[in-house]
């Protein structure tokens, strides 16, 4: 075996990893240093609080860019590159893909930065600071204060805040609530809005294994996309322009080599979308019975149409590809968060909660009197709501889920200005309509909307109460006798709305009568006027109730157990999570590893099935082990990897970052046993799914030959005695030393590769020279 290597030295940090549980929580990286750094500590961060988060000093915070306004990436290079999901850029991919230039099937690869695509309307958010403002929002509020006016406050007062906070609209700022309104926090951002596309591996790579293997592991899927920030030339942000430079952030990732082994530390980091953890045992039911049961019911009923059309036509699979792939996503995360509810028996749990809670506020007078009746209020707020909700879900699955109406939706706005005979919000409305009304038809298939418009507006009346339903939508389903089909032919043969150059012709001479005589907007105005005159009131109301009952709820828990750390539920701001590298068993009888390989790509290979399709050059490169430095000390080419970080939507294309800050994956997915993350943490079976930064590395490098990104990154290696390029270091400059570095380093692998333990290595160039020794 190899022990040394001189005038080269590499060392080997061997560890036994220690028992760990499972570590809940989303934290504010502010409060890291107060709330978590011990802990964080003992499992093996390197790193000082204020090397994680710091507002005056480069720090990780800086490498963490909110991407799009739904995922997270993170710079790997001090050139703005970012790396974030495949799934994540794959919209950006699809709009610049044609049958010509398909780039969702072929990928796509700049070789220099004039090769880079602009993507219009993606923007990146990068944290400037946060701060606590829980004292100015709150001030002079009291229990005495009445809810309608306590909301009223809050409201003026963070938007002032924020707006103070903004410097004339120079960054983009918002105020927060956290723990159900108990707490506020303000958050500044620099949005950069020039976003270019540097690099995708083909479908066949970043989404492989499909919709079979979402949410499921084990996974083999290279789930990455690579874009680059833009900046202008004096620092700051700008639309696109070829006169912009590329962003230098404060802080990019290195990127780890070495392996990872079972109890390694591990962090995310980034922008986990929304949870609702601290929710009762009445809104889980309503989750269960009436959100998940109905978008399962409609999503599947429209995947089912979109995938027939899709599999008849190359342009309406592309069109369809990345609305497909959303809309799956949560319908398949639906399924799985019912079953996990019921496998835990999460609302036996939380009932149990609710018990102690009641008892412990009775316990008291003084708690009595503000905690007493919270439980009561919630339930009877949860009640009411039960009556209505499903007519909310409805309109935003069904209604708004048919592409048609989600346009006809968008020229409300229009209607309600040219009604008001206002001609400053008309021109806005129209011009707020263009770019909305191009994205439509790009990706707009009629024949295939015109189906899922009918199943859609089937299960509206079917599945509705009839009271909840407006008179137009109800007088058109009795004149065409429950025919579904037959109503579709009607809407779609007489609406303006299902035609481009209409839409555009009338944007250019709008009229209020026109639009009133449109048959799709009709419909889709008299379902949005029901639903805000007759159901969203009722909601409003119960609503106002819930948002005190759940602030005094949460309070009281945290009043309750003085000596717990409870962290606040995600909303889409920076968090960070921490765990460790960790195999599990999902059944009895079964234990799944903490990682997998390219042999199991290998192994799920069908050609006759699109999700399971492998390029011939990657397995070209199969059949040759031609790995290179991506290798691990086995000899392995690491495809995913798991943890057991706490992550939900949002945190997709979070870095991986191990004990030293430095890049080790991509968060990318969770795990089928554990769907109830959203509402509750799951301790046993929770596990993150991550895309092993040396696999992302192989494909660039060996699979694309896109070594001008390899190049721009800072590579790390601490060691991995045995692997094809153990001598492997990276050299970033071009002087005669490195050039020798690197041919010495080179020609070493080969005679690791060839088995020998014992060389020496001498080269000379001009007055540069380069000595190494290898010793077994």
């Amino acid at each position: 075996m190899l022990k040394k290597i001189l005038s080269f030295l590499l060392l080997v940090s061997l560890s036994v990893p220690f028992a760990a549980k499972a570590d809940e929580g989303m934290w504010l990286p502010m409060l890291v240093k107060r709330l978590n750094y011990t802990d964080m500590q003992k499992k093996g961060l390197q790193l000082t609080a204020e090397e994680i988060y710091s507002v005056n000093n480069s720090s990780l915070k800086d490498a963490i860019v909110q991407f799009g306004g739904f995922c997270t990436g993170e710079f790997i290079s001090p050139e703005g590159l970012l790396i974030t999901n495949h799934h994540c850029g794959y919209g950006s991919i699809q709009s610049h893909s044609t049958t010509e230039h398909d780039y969702l099937t072929d990928g796509f690869w700049a070789t220099s930065k004039d090769q880079e695509l602009p993507n219009e309307g993606l923007f990146v958010d990068i944290l400037v600071r946060m701060d606590d403002v829980t004292s100015k929002v709150l001030e002079g509020i009291t229990p005495a204060t009445t809810q309608e006016e306590r909301a009223q406050l809050v409201a003026q007062r963070t938007k002032a805040i924020a707006q103070e906070a903004s410097e004339n609209n120079q960054y983009v700022t918002y105020v927060r609530d956290f723990y159900n309104g108990n707490e506020f926090y303000l958050f500044v951002y620099n949005r950069y809005t020039d976003v270019r596309l540097v690099g995708a591996p083909p479908q066949s790579v970043g989404k492989y294994g499909g919709d079979t293997d979402n949410w499921m592991w084990p996974r083999h899927t290279g789930d990455f996309s690579m874009f680059r920030v833009y900046m202008a030339p004096d620092g700051k942000p700008a639309p696109y322009s070829k006169t912009n430079v590329p962003y230098k952030p404060k802080h990019f990732l290195p990127i780890s080599l070495s392996d990872k082994e079972q109890g390694d530390f591990a962090m995310v980091f980034g922008f986990p979308g929304r949870t609702k953890r601290f929710m009762t045992s009445h809104g889980l039911k309503l989750e269960v019975n009436q959100l998940n049961k109905s978008r399962i019911k409609l999503r599947d009923q429209k995947l089912n149409l979109w995938k027939e059309d899709m599999d008849k036509d190359a342009a309406t699979r592309i069109k369809y590809a990345s609305k497909y792939a959303s809309t799956s996503n949560y319908y398949k995360y639906s399924i799985g968060q019912n079953a996990g509810i019921k496998r835990m028996h999460t609302i036996e749990g939380k009932i149990a909660d609710e018990d102690k809670f009641q008892a412990w506020a009775n316990a008291d007078a003084q708690r009595k009197a503000t905690y007493g009746n919270v439980l009561g209020d919630i339930a009877s707020a949860y009640a009411t709501i039960e009556k209505y909700n499903l007519g909310s879900i409805y309109l935003n699955e069904a209604v708004l889920g048919t592409e048609a109406m989600m346009l006809g939706y968008r020229f409300i706005p229009l209607y309600n200005s040219l009604k008001a005979g206002n001609a400053a919000a008309t021109q806005k409305a129209i011009e707020d309509l263009r770019p909305r009304v191009e994205s439509h038809f790009k990706d707009y298939n009629l024949p295939t909307d015109k189906k899922v418009f009918a199943a859609m507006m089937k299960a509206y009346s079917e599945d509705i109460a009839k009271d909840q339903q407006p008179e137009a939508f109800k007088s058109l389903v009795s004149k065409y006798k429950g025919n579904f089909s037959k109503l579709a032919d009607y809407v779609y043969g007489n609406s303006f709305l299902m035609s481009e150059q209409k839409v555009n012709d009338f944007l250019k001479n709008p009229s209020q009568k026109k639009l009133e005589a449109d048959p799709a907007f009709q419909l889709i105005n008299a379902i949005m006027m029901n639903y805000v005159t007759n159901i969203a009131p009722k909601m409003a109301e119960s609503n106002a109730i819930l948002d005190k009952a759940n602030r005094l709820y949460v309070a009281g828990l945290r009043l309750m157990n003085p000596d717990k750390v409870y962290y606040p539920d995600a909303n889409s701001t920076l968090r960070l999570s921490y765990g460790t590298v960790k195999d599990y068993s999902p059944q009895d009888g079964v234990m799944y590893n903490y990682y997998t390989t390219l042999d199991g790509v290998m192994a799920k290979e069908d050609p006759t099935n699109e999700e399971f399709v492998v390029p011939a050059k990657l397995k070209q490169l199969y059949q040759a082990k031609d790995y290179g430095r991506y290798a691990n000390s086995k000899g392995e080419l690491v495809v995913n990897f798991i943890t057991d970080n706490d992550i939900t939507g949002g945190n997709s294309g979070s870095p991986v970052i191990n004990g030293k800050g430095e890049l080790m994956g991509l968060a990318f997915d969770g795990n089928w046993e554990a769907m109830t993350g959203d509402l509750v943490y799951d301790p046993d079976y929770k596990r993150c799914i991550n895309v092993d930064i040396r696999y992302v590395l192989f494909i660039i490098d060996k699979y694309a030959g896109a070594t001008n990104l390899i190049q721009e990154m800072t590579l790390v290696n601490d060691g991995n005695p045995g692997a094809a390029d153990a001598a492997t270091a990276e050299v970033k400059t071009k002087t005669p030393q490195a050039e020798l570095l690197n041919a010495t380093m080179e020609e070493a692998n080969e005679k690791l590769r060839a088995g020998k333990t014992e060389f020496k290595i001498e080269k000379k160039k001009g007055d540069a020279k380069v000595k190494l020794q290898v010793k077994d």
